[in-house]
Formats: C-alpha cells, sequence, structure tokens
C-alpha cells in the first residue's frame, strides 16, 4: 500500500540533503519513505492521500531514555521534594518495592498505557529500561516485558544498591555480573549503570559495564546528574552510544564527548521535577557535541511521557532554538540509539512522522502543553 502526504506546509526531514521543505509532498511505500519533493510535482497515484492541509509534518519523536517498568507512583515524594527536599536516589527504593510485588500483566498492563501516551503526543521509538526489580529474577521479566512493548530494551539492573545489599555494594554488582547479566541479556539490547554518588562508583559501574559488553549489549550510562564524576568519561572510553542526564561537566567531560560518537542525553524533566540545576547544552552543542533529549519517564523525578514538554523546556531552559530541540529529540534520540532508520524522513527511512495541528515547529515551544499531535504515523500506519 502507498500513502500520499500532501500539501505539507513546512516539512522537517532532518536529511542534510533535504532540510526543510515548504510546499512540500511525502509519499510513503510499505512502511517507508519512498519519494519526498515538492507537492506541485509528487505522482497523485497514491493507494490513499493524507491532506496536510498546510501543517507542519515532522520525524516522529525518538525517546532514547525511559523507565516504564513500575508500579505504584511516588506523587507525595514530589510534593515534599517541591517542599524543599533535596533528591540524592533514595526514592527509587520505594518504587523497587511495589515493583517486585506487582504481578507480571499489572506491569505490562501499565507500560502499555504509558507507552499509548508517548504515541499519542507523537513518540514513535520507544526504549524502556528496567531497574526497578533487582532480584534475578525481577529483572529478567523486566526486560521481557519492555522487549513485547517497547523498540529497544536495557538492562538497568545497577540502578541503586538494594536494600537488602545496604553496605554491599560490591556484593551486589557481583550479582549483576554474574547472574543478572546472564539471565536478561537475551531480552536486551543495552546495558546501564547509574555512576553517581548514591549509587555506583567508577570502579562498580566499569565491572557492570564491561559484563553487559561480554555478554553482547551496548553500552548506557546515567551520569553526572548530581554531581561531577567520572561517569562521562567512564562512557567515552567504553564506547557508550549515550550518556544521560550530563548535568554537572568538567571541561574534559565535554572534551571527551566532543571527541567522540558518544550521545550526550539530555533530561530536562527531570531537572524541573527536582528544581535541579539545567544542564548547559550551548556549551555543549558550541563543542560540537552530538545532544540528544528524552522525557525520562520515571515515577519518582520526571513523571512525564511528553516530549513536546521536553522540547520546550530545551527552548525555554536550555536555550536551544526550536529546531536545535526539535532535531535533538527526533535525529539526536535516534542516534543515542543508533537506529539509522528513524528520527528523520529522508528517503527509505521509515515512515514514522507527526502531522502538526500547527504551521510550524516553532509552535512546540511556542504553545507550551498544547495537545499538537493531529495525526502520528508508525511505519506509515495511524495507531
Amino acid at each position: 500500500m502507498s500513502l500520499l502526504i500532501d500539501h505539507i506546509g513546512e516539512l522537517t526531514t532532518h536529511d542534510p540533503e533535504l532540510g526543510t521543505l515548504r510546499d512540500a509532498a511525502l509519499v510513503v511505500e510499505d512502511g517507508r519513505v519512498a519519494w519526498v519533493g515538492p507537492s506541485a510535482s509528487v505522482d497523485r497515484g497514491a493507494d490513499e492521500v493524507l491532506d496536510a492541509a498546510g501543517a507542519a509534518v515532522i520525524p516522529g519523536f525518538v525517546e532514547s531514555h525511559s523507565h516504564l517498568v513500575f508500579a505504584g507512583d511516588r506523587a507525595e515524594e514530589f510534593a515534599a521534594r517541591m517542599a524543599g527536599e533535596s533528591y540524592e536516589a533514595g526514592g527509587i527504593r520505594t518504587t523497587l518495592a511495589a515493583t517486585r510485588a506487582a504481578s507480571e500483566g499489572d506491569l505490562g498492563a501499565n507500560l502499555v498505557r504509558l507507552a499509548a501516551e508517548y504515541r499519542r503526543q507523537g513518540t514513535t521509538t520507544l526504549e524502556v529500561k528496567s531497574g526497578y526489580g533487582q532480584t534475578v529474577a525481577d529483572e529478567e521479566r523486566s526486560v521481557r516485558i519492555a522487549a513485547r512493548h517497547a523498540d529497544d530494551t536495557t538492562l538497568l539492573a545497577a540502578h541503586v544498591v538494594p536494600p537488602e545489599f545496604a553496605g554491599r555494594a560490591d556484593d551486589y554488582v557481583r550479582l549483576v555480573v554474574e547472574e543478572m547479566v546472564p539471565a536478561a541479556a537475551p531480552h536486551a539490547r543495552w546495558i546501564d549503570v547509574f555512576c553517581e554518588r548514591g549509587a555506583f562508583d567508577p570502579d562498580q559501574s566499569r565491572a557492570v559495564l564491561e559484563a553487559g559488553r561480554a555478554a553482547g549489549l551496548g553500552v548506557r550510562v546515567h551520569a553526572n546528574q548530581l554531581t561531577v564524576g567520572e561517569g562521562v568519561r567512564l562512557g567515552v572510553e567504553l564506547g557508550a552510544a549515550s550518556v544521560d542526564h550530563c548535568v554537572h561537566l568538567a571541561d574534559a567531560d565535554v572534551d571527551a564527548l566532543a571527541g567522540s560518537d558518544t550521545v550526550a542525553t539530555l533530561l530536562p524533566g527531570a531537572d524541573f521535577s527536582t528544581r535541579g540545576p539545567w544542564p548547559d547544552a550551548r556549551r555543549l552543542l558550541d563543542a560540537g557535541v552530538t545532544v540528544a533529549l528524552g522525557a525520562d519517564c520515571n515515577p519518582g523525578t520526571s513523571y512525564t511521557t511528553s516530549m513536546p514538554f521536553v522540547v520546550a523546556l530545551a527552548v525555554r531552559e536550555l536555550r536551544m532554538t526550536p529546531a536545535e530541540a526539535l532535531w535533538a529529540a527526533t535525529a539526536g534520540g535516534a542516534r543515542a540509539l543508533r537506529r539509522p532508520d528513524v528520527g528523520h524522513l529522508g528517503v527509505g527511512a521509515r515512515a514514522d512522522l507527526v502531522v502538526l495541528d500547527a504551521p510550524s515547529v516553532i509552535h512546540l515551544a511556542y504553545r507550551p502543553g498544547v495537545p499538537l499531535a493531529r495525526t502520528v504515523l508508525k511505519d506509515g500506519r495511524r495507531g
């Protein structure tokens, strides 16, 4: 089947040769972009026609950082934090208890609910992490559930040290390396670790990441969210696809990122929800670092599935232009997942796209909180 999307007022392709087109059209065949160009030149023999009526069309958002396998919420923790309490990762243990107690069916249903929220707002590619089970059985089922419903799955068993291992972080790391990685690796594409104060130190993080890499998993790192540390440089050294948060960076961290293929994934929803400092996106972009944006949906520190909200935050608080923020939330996310087939609308790309209820991508930041995703297509299909 073929689909013609016609009368596009502004078409953002993120293809280096095509750029942004006006008065454009796009043809989809078998779920892929088959043709892009001026509306006046398109062959109108498609099986189906979608009239964009002058609206903007963008690539579907690529969410490269989410935590959707969980039970319960932490609304009370959020309220307390807004009243002035600090966040140092301790609240994760609340979700840990609820997730362990939940049934597999309930965990899957919650993931499906949140994934549907993402989709309604224009996200067409979704990465999901484990990390709220932290026993061998619970981490294995978490990545297995995620693999059924997400495009990419990450083993984040090394999220924090669980309560039963308090004071014995090395013993927990040994369990992750020797038992959790082998059990969960068949269902995962990535290994991740929270290399941060209150979680895992650089040596422990290295052990986890190297074990995952030896099991065939790609490397990702949570790092430098709360303090300057070694996590960013560790990720770059190990060839991580992405280092996420990147709030507190030394010059050496920026230099390491700029000289590598590792993406700096910024998560301003978490900084908004924790009242933490904002990452310095301009510093990274001006240094030549590849930047992605993610919503970081999780029950404790960023309970949002809205990539448009993240784009608005990036423009307002991270001093990114609307075009830079959109690129980071689409093509940047694709690079963070090493997915060349998504995040752009060049010929041959997956036909994952959003018709906005707006004439320009500027409206994503100009109209924050307004549902602007008029039509969302994944592989050329609605729904």
